[in-house]
This record gives C-alpha cells, sequence and structure tokens, in this order.
C-alpha cells in the first residue's frame, strides 16, 4: 500500500470522520423530508437541494477515497457494495425513463446501517436467520393454506364477503392473526350464523397469532446470539493474533540484539 493509500486510509477510518459522515446522513434524511412539502420547497428549495447536492458530493467523494484505498476489497464487501448502490442510484438524472428511482434517494437513510456497527450486527444477524425464518414461514403458509380451505367450504355460503374463495379467505385469516377488528368485526358476525365457530377461529389465533411469533423471536435473537458468539471468537483470533506477530517480532528482535551483543564482544576480545 502506497503512503497516499494509507493516509487516505487513516482518514476514512478516522472515528471523527465516521461520526461526520453519520451526522451528514442525518441531515440528508431530513432535508428529504423536507422535500415533501410543497410550501416548504417553494419559501427555501434552492437552499435545500444545494444541501442535498453538497451532501451527496460528499458521498460520492467518500466512495471515491474507499475504492482508491481498498481497491478490490471494496467490491468484495457486501457492505461497501450496499452504500456504492444508494449513492449511484441519487446520481441518475431527474429526467427521462429512470427519473422515477430518484425516489429512491431516501435509501441514502439506510446508510445508517453499514457507519454503526451495532446495526450491522442486528443486520448480520437477521441474514443468517432467514434458513430457520423461511422453514418456520413454510410451516405458517401450509397452516395458512389448510385453514383458507376450511373457512372456505365452512363460511363461503353465507359470508362470501370474506371467506368466498380461496383468496379472500387467506386475506381474512391474515386480518385476524393481526387481530385487527377480528371479534367484533369478523368472527362475532360469523357465529351469530354458525355458533360454534369460535371452535375455529381460537385455535387459529392462538396458533398463527402467539406460537408462530414466538417461533419467529426465538430464531431471530438465536441467530442474533450465535452471531454474536462468532463475531466475540473472531475478535478473540484476531487478538491472538496480534499476540502472537508481536511476541515473534520480540523473538527476533532479541535474536538480533544477541547477534549484536556477540559481535561486541568478539570485537572487544580482537582488541
Amino acid at each position: 500500500m502506497s503512503n497516499l493509500q494509507s493516509r487516505l486510509k487513516r482518514l476514512i477510518e478516522n472515528s471523527c470522520v465516521q461520526k461526520f459522515i453519520i451526522i451528514l446522513i442525518v441531515i440528508n434524511a431530513i432535508l428529504l423530508g423536507f422535500e415533501t412539502y410543497p410550501a416548504l420547497m417553494e419559501s427555501a428549495g434552492t437552499t435545500i437541494i444545494f444541501l442535498d447536492h453538497s451532501i451527496l458530493l460528499v458521498f460520492v467523494i467518500e466512495i471515491a477515497i474507499r475504492i482508491f484505498v481498498y481497491r478490490l476489497s471494496f467490491w468484495r464487501d457486501p457492505w461497501s457494495l450496499f452504500d456504492f448502490s444508494v449513492v449511484m442510484i441519487a446520481l441518475v438524472p431527474a429526467a427521462g425513463p429512470l427519473s422515477v428511482l430518484r425516489a429512491l434517494r431516501v435509501l441514502r437513510v439506510l446508510r445508517l446501517m453499514t457507519m454503526m456497527p451495532a446495526m450491522r450486527r442486528v443486520i448480520g444477524a437477521l441474514v443468517s436467520a432467514v434458513p430457520g425464518l423461511g422453514s418456520i414461514g413454510l410451516m405458517l403458509l401450509i397452516f395458512y393454506y389448510v385453514c383458507a380451505v376450511i373457512a372456505t367450504n365452512f363460511f363461503s355460503a353465507d359470508f362470501p364477503q370474506w371467506f368466498g374463495t380461496l383468496s379472500e379467505s387467506f386475506y381474512t385469516l391474515f386480518q385476524i392473526m393481526t387481530l385487527e377488528s377480528w371479534s367484533m368485526g369478523i368472527v362475532r358476525p360469523v357465529m351469530e350464523t354458525h355458533p360454534y365457530a369460535w371452535a375455529f377461529f381460537i385455535p387459529f389465533i392462538l396458533i398463527a397469532t402467539f406460537t408462530m411469533l414466538n417461533l419467529f423471536i426465538a430464531v431471530i435473537v438465536n441467530a442474533i446470539q450465535n452471531y454474536q458468539a462468532a463475531e466475540n471468537e473472531r475478535i478473540v483470533e484476531e487478538i491472538l493474533k496480534v499476540d502472537v506477530d508481536i511476541e515473534s517480532e520480540m523473538h527476533e528482535q532479541f535474536q538480533k540484539l544477541s547477534h549484536q551483543i556477540a559481535d561486541i564482544k568478539r570485537l572487544l576480545q580482537q582488541k
């Protein structure tokens, strides 16, 4: 690594610079919110747009420096690729067929996740939990399908607006799972015609809402714990590696010093 690269690396990894970028991200998020108020844009639109472009310029310079410093390593890091994509979207022209992508400028706010280690740990844990969440999601889908078929067969004739088709039953059961107006809005009217409908809906809520939700939470908590344990092991390995390197360097320096002392002794004996 050249001297310039080393200096730039120290610059972008400096904690003050990192905090400055975080502050700019927050300010940029506020400015993007201001742009949604027409009255505010009429009175201070020029200033808001100027600040937005200035902050975007800082982001572009930062990304360019990181590419120059890390070279190929930059493109191997998913977080760096995310930062690059978010900043590049903001450079899309405001006119033309790609102008719709300008609305995605707000994704720059998500850079907070890459700048703050705590958020990165949470996101990393969630990504590692995807296989487990997928299995639970498949179980929930099968359970939903069975319950939707049963509900359609039982209640479609009397309540076609809720259970007329399989897709309508799916949506109604999803609403019940969220506990949104499930009792007075759906279940009690159904029970006026089908008094024992509670025997279907209560087990559905207990399983779909409480049991499955707790399974999701359990998988996420377990993934966070495993991810944190893996991070701790990695940190310990890095510390041990540094200790080994320091010990090896000290041993090498000691040997050199021993040779120098031996050479001095020989010179003194010759004199």
